[in-house]
C-alpha cells in the first residue's frame, strides 16, 4: 500500500475515535459544510492544517453529500527551505495544493516590525478571503483545534477582561457570502501530535520570518503561558480542559453580572426585582 494511503487509513482506523469521529461530529453538529458548498482548505504547512486537509479529502470521497474542496497554501514570504518542505509534504500526502504568493512579511517588516503579529494576522485573513472569492468558494477552513479554543478563551479572561471564545464558524464582515469554519474544533492537539508521530511525519513548526530574525520570541508569549497553566491544572484535574470547553456552552444567564451584544451592554440590574 502506498504511504499516503496508509496515512489516510490511520485517520479512520487507529485514530477513528480521537480524530475522524470528532471531525465528522464537528462538521455535523455545527453545520460547517453543506451540500454544494465550495470550501477553500487553508494549509499553513503545520500539522494541524495538513491533517485537516486529509480529513477533508476523506469527507469529499465518502461523505453523505457532495461538495468541493480546494487546497490552498498562501506563501507570505517563507524561506525556500520552509516552502519546499510544505510542497514536499503535500506531495507525500497526495494533497493537490495551489500555492499563491503575497508580500505580507515584507510589508509587515516595513510597517510594524516591533509588533508584527496583529498586522500579519489581519493581512493573512484579507489575502485568504480574496483568494476564496477568486476560486468561487463560499467557505474558508482554518486548522484551529480544541486547545486553541480553550487557550483563546482563557487569554480573553485573563488579559482582555471579557469572556469570549473562538467560534466554530463565523460570517465575514467585509466579504459578503463568505464564512470561516474551524473543522478541528473538537480535536485535541495531543491526538494530532500522536497521529503525526505514528506516521513519522515532520511539518514546519513556526515559519515566521520575525521569529527567525529574533524580532519576537515565543519564550514569553501569553499563549505559551496559558498552555503551561492548563497543563499544570490537568495534573490536578484530568478533565480540566473539557470542563473549560463545556462551560463556554453552558452559561447560566441568571448568575452573571452583565454581558454585551451588538454593541449594547446589559446588566443583571436591568431585570433585577426587589
Amino acid at each position: 500500500m502506498e504511504e499516503y494511503k496508509e496515512i489516510e487509513r490511520s485517520i479512520i482506523t487507529k485514530y477513528r475515535k480521537d480524530i475522524w469521529s470528532k471531525f465528522v461530529r464537528c462538521i455535523s453538529d455545527y453545520e460547517l459544510v453543506k451540500e454544494n458548498d465550495k470550501v477553500m482548505v487553508c494549509i499553513s504547512g503545520g500539522k494541524d492544517s495538513f491533517l485537516m486537509a486529509k480529513c477533508f479529502q476523506e469527507l469529499v470521497r465518502h461523505g453523505k453529500f457532495k461538495f468541493d474542496a480546494y487546497y490552498v497554501v498562501m506563501n507570505p514570504g517563507y524561506s525556500d527551505k520552509h516552502l519546499n518542505m510544505i510542497i514536499n509534504n503535500a506531495k507525500r500526502l497526495n494533497i493537490p495544493i495551489e500555492v499563491f504568493n503575497s508580500d505580507i512579511f515584507d510589508v509587515v517588516n516595513k510597517v510594524s516590525s516591533d509588533s508584527p503579529c496583529y498586522l500579519c494576522a489581519r493581512m493573512r485573513r484579507g489575502y485568504l478571503y480574496n483568494k476564496a472569492k477568486e476560486l468561487g468558494c463560499n467557505k474558508i477552513a482554518l486548522g484551529h483545534h480544541f486547545d486553541d479554543v480553550i487557550e483563546t478563551s482563557l487569554l480573553s479572561m485573563f488579559y482582555g477582561s471579557e469572556i469570549k471564545t473562538m467560534m466554530p464558524k463565523l460570517h465575514s464582515d467585509n466579504f459578503i457570502g463568505l464564512e470561516l469554519i474551524r473543522p478541528l474544533y473538537l480535536i485535541k492537539e495531543q491526538d494530532i501530535i500522536s497521529w503525526k508521530k505514528y506516521n513519522k511525519l515532520e511539518f514546519i513548526n513556526c515559519a515566521c520570518k520575525f521569529t527567525e530574525m529574533n524580532h519576537i520570541t515565543n519564550s514569553n508569549s501569553k499563549r505559551k503561558e496559558i498552555k503551561e497553566l492548563i497543563n499544570n491544572l490537568r495534573k490536578v484535574n484530568k478533565n480540566i480542559d473539557d470542563n473549560i470547553f463545556k462551560s463556554l456552552g453552558n452559561i447560566n444567564m441568571n448568575c452573571i453580572l452583565g454581558y454585551h451584544k451588538d454593541g449594547v451592554r446589559y446588566s443583571f440590574l436591568d431585570e433585577y426585582e426587589e
